[in-house]
């Protein structure tokens, strides 16, 4: 599944197709003459010039989604993005696109259920190293998705975008006719009880009609579907909701250090909306 993933790819600089070497390290190889090498832990880095200007997820940001996600807080989440995929995913040649993998937690389920090839991009190294031990059949990738995407037209069958940055214009290009895009947001509403205290933003009210509207010049709206998950959440799990996300960036040592002393539990609601598109 591999070799397959690696047929989707374009070298970023030249556009070339790839080669697959794996001699004393794997290496892909394009047409042009560039040359990327695998790290130890499995992923490629094909970022080039100046990488990318975005923040990348540290090393204790990506240990703490760890921990919460294999918790299994999300899994009915994860089990509702594996059921939207896999019917897409069930021809011979299939392949799944995971634009902001993360560890890659989502994109395992995906592939639980499917014999599909996949690729997984994230900027954080520290997230693919991760992932690609997670997934290691997928093609995993140091990538910034606001950038063309590394692989050819009408590749993909499956894209998932799960709270990562979304580039509809470079999705539409990448998915095969007849595929789905699979957008995850939170709703209004979402960790209420919890955010105030650990910094996290609130979710405005008509995200989802600017998500719309964002997509509407290369896809139509599928389904909709909301999905309402209650937790009960103790002082280290809510350290590691809040350090996981985009807050993680501000929050100093001291203030986890205090929600991890939370006494007791935290009741509260993750609100979901599984978006599925088509190209329009």
């Amino acid at each position: 599944m591999f070799p397959d993933a690696v047929a989707a790819l374009r070298c970023p600089v030249c556009q070339a197709s790839f080669l697959l070497k794996e001699d004393q390290q794997r290496t892909l190889a394009c047409e042009g003459g560039h040359f990327y090498d695998a790290a130890k832990q499995g992923y490629f880095n094909l970022l080039t010039g100046k990488g990318t200007a975005f923040e990348a997820d540290s090393a204790e940001m990506v240990a703490a989604r760890y921990r919460f996600l294999e918790a299994g807080h999300y899994s009915a989440l994860t089990e509702a993005v594996a059921e939207a995929a896999a019917e897409t995913l069930q021809r011979p040649d299939a392949l799944v696109l995971d634009a902001g993998t993360g560890t890659g937690h989502y994109l395992h389920a995906v592939l639980q259920s499917s014999s599909a090839s996949a690729i997984g991009l994230d900027i954080s190294k520290f997230a693919l190293r991760r992932a690609a031990r997670l997934n290691p059949q997928a093609a995993n990738l140091v990538w910034d998705i606001w950038r063309p995407l590394p692989m050819a037209d009408n590749t993909a069958d499956v894209v998932t975008v799960i709270f990562a940055p979304r580039n509809p214009a470079e999705f539409a290009r990448v998915l095969r006719p007849g595929g789905i895009l699979i957008v995850v947001t939170p709703r209004p509403g979402h960790l209420a009880e919890i955010a105030a205290r650990t910094g996290m933003l609130s979710i405005e009210e008509g995200k989802e009609e600017r998500l719309a509207e964002a997509m509407s010049a290369h896809f139509n709206t599928a389904a909709n579907v909301s999905l309402d998950l209650p937790l009960a959440l103790n002082g280290p799990e809510v350290a590691d909701l809040a350090y996981m996300g985009p807050a993680g960036h501000h929050l100093r040592p001291g203030q986890l250090a205090e929600l991890a002393e939370t006494d007791g539990s935290i009741a509260t609601m993750a609100k979901f909306r599984i978006s599925v598109f088509t190209v329009s």
